[in-house]
């Protein structure tokens, strides 16, 4: 079988390479290294590239891009894909205010040109986009919140579980990420109904993982780690610190990818993250951080927040497990730090050792 996934060098993306890979699959991965055209060169995923090509023997990597709508035609005729997972994006709802164009380009034309690809050439290939949960806006802030101690949390006792698939998607800001990303959501939801394909809208809570090239603007967990490690100062955008994320290991995204593969459905939505059990606020991390390193966290404290950020998001992952039984989290947020930080520190040794040769 042959699996395609664009953003092959990030973090979902490598991920799902490696994962099917070792299922016996013959993986082509799309990527083009945009991440650090995005973020600059902290962004830059060419190391994440280089270690799929030298670790799988069955992945072919195409230099690519998912605006290039005459290439992705190209590549998914000759490629003829048993199963899509679409992970490439500009992932920063901060960073998209700044390049708009880009943005939406990536982001919503990128995934309709994969979808018409798809219908052309491999309409029975199951399509798995990388959603968020950014296409709810800032509408789960409206939530009443009680604050704790460290975090804040859901008063609503209808929230208990966290939000759900159906909850309310008009009339909030999303930021233009937000934005371009629900365009991309309900087109592929829309290729699955009006098409009869099989796809599927993963929407993501914080999505993390040692192979992260986590920046300021995106990859919460991977970027608080390596502040931690490098002894940078990480700065708190608003909300006391309390803000509360769910932090899920990308190979549990791998692990559903692929279940969703073998029981496929058209046109589904399902929010996808740790849930309340693997969430914590940014002040709840820097305490689950320090132990990890042995490192005191500094961190200094801007008062006005992010714009359309979430004050308390996880996710309910009741559908998810009521469609799919046999999948659950099976990375604990405690050994997601400890992987962080073991592959951010090898990492840092590798550079200094090729820097000094």
């Amino acid at each position: 079988m042959r699996l395609l996934v664009t953003g092959s060098s990030g973090l979902i993306g490598s991920e799902v390479c490696t994962f099917f890979h070792d299922q016996g699959w013959h993986v082509h991965g799309i990527d083009n290294n945009q991440r650090a055209v995005f973020f600059g060169p902290e962004g830059d995923t060419r190391w994440n590239q280089q270690r799929l090509l030298a670790r799988l023997s069955n992945f072919e990597h195409h230099e690519l891009d998912v605006r290039d709508r005459v290439g992705i035609l190209r590549a998914v005729e000759q490629i003829r894909p048993g199963a899509i997972v679409h992970a490439a994006a500009q992932p920063s709802h901060d960073r998209a205010a700044a390049i708009p164009f880009e943005d939406f380009d990536t982001n919503a034309v990128g995934t309709l040109n994969l979808l018409e690809a798809a219908r052309r050439y491999a309409p029975e290939a199951p399509f798995i986009l990388m959603s968020t949960n950014k296409v709810y806006g800032d509408a789960p802030n409206r939530i009443p919140l009680a604050e704790l101690p460290d975090r804040w949390e859901y008063a609503d006792p209808r929230y208990a579980n966290g939000i759900p698939e159906d909850f309310p998607l008009d009339q909030s800001k999303h930021s233009l990420f937000g934005a371009s990303k629900l365009a991309a959501d309900v087109m592929t939801q829309e290729y699955g109904r009006y098409f009869s394909m099989p796809t599927c809208c993963l929407r993501g809570g914080c999505l993390t993982g040692p192979a992260h090239s986590g920046v300021e603007l995106h990859g919460f967990l991977s970027y608080l780690v390596r502040c931690n490690l490098e002894g940078r100062t990480y700065k708190v955008y608003g909300y006391l610190g309390k803000q509360v994320r769910d932090n899920i290991h990308s190979l549990d995204v791998a692990r559903f990818i692929a279940a969703f593969i073998q029981r496929p459905r058209c046109g589904e939505v399902y929010n996808i993250g740790g849930g309340r059990a693997n969430s914590c606020s940014i002040l709840e991390a820097f305490s689950m951080v320090e132990p990890v390193t042995g490192r005191k966290m500094n961190w200094e404290y801007v008062e006005q927040n992010r714009i359309g950020d979430h004050i308390c998001y996880y996710s309910d992952l009741s559908r998810i497990r009521s469609h799919f039984p046999d999948w659950d989290i099976s990375v604990s947020l405690p050994e997601i730090f400890a992987q962080l930080a073991e592959s951010l520190a090898s990492r840092k040794t590798r550079a200094a050792a090729a820097g000094s040769q």
